[in-house]
């Protein structure tokens, strides 16, 4: 495919994951519980491409498990949810729980909803919120082409990490697939770190 043809495929995709977004009224879940959502990822930097995938970071104070469980459970009555899990670490520095949703929508195609609950004015309030703003304040024209044509290139079925993509082509001009399983190879062996250019 040209970097047309993959910009155009992206477009779609990134109009479609919208559209599954608010179909879905997994936003108005949180929010109807008095937390403030946020759209994050490639959906919000314009970098999606064909990964179905929707981040959303949630925030709200107080949060416990049982108060997180029982906003979840209002997605869990949706039979277009077919699945939910979660990954609790709200005793973490990360404060938060995580719910991976599988939703399917309404042409049958499964998405998945990345949900962070985050505890409001805790060490990541906005983080990823000001790494998504600094990607795409700081990314060429160019190298958004080589990040979704990379994306395209490496498949929904590969195990990089969005920011992976970000980082490489951004921070370190990594511009084919080949450079880029090298670099991720490397970058792994590294102690583990957020990213923010």
């Amino acid at each position: 495919m040209t970097d047309t043809d993959i910009e155009k495929l992206a477009a779609e995709n990134q109009a479609r994951a919208k559209a599954v977004l608010d179909e879905s009224g997994i936003s108005r879940i949180w929010a109807d519980a008095g937390c403030r959502v946020n759209l994050v990822g490639s959906l919000k930097m314009g970098l999606l491409m064909t990964h179905r995938d929707i981040d959303l970071h949630v925030y709200s104070g107080g949060i416990t498990e049982q108060k997180s469980f029982t906003i979840a459970s209002r997605m869990a009555t949706d039979p277009r949810v077919t699945e939910i899990k979660c990954i609790n670490g709200l005793h973490t520095d990360e404060h938060c729980v995580a719910w991976h949703v599988t939703f399917k929508a309404d042409d049958g195609t499964p998405w998945q909803f990345d949900i962070i609950h985050i505890e409001d004015g805790s060490r990541y309030d906005g983080y990823f919120e000001r790494m998504a703003d600094r990607i795409v304040e700081t990314m060429t024209d160019r190298q958004r082409e080589i990040i979704l044509r990379l994306k395209y290139e490496a498949g929904d079925n590969c195990d990089f990490h969005g920011v992976e993509f970000y980082e490489a082509v951004i921070a370190d001009g990594i511009d084919t697939l080949d450079d880029l399983r090298q670099w991720v190879d490397r970058h792994r062996k590294k102690q583990p770190y957020y990213w923010i250019p």
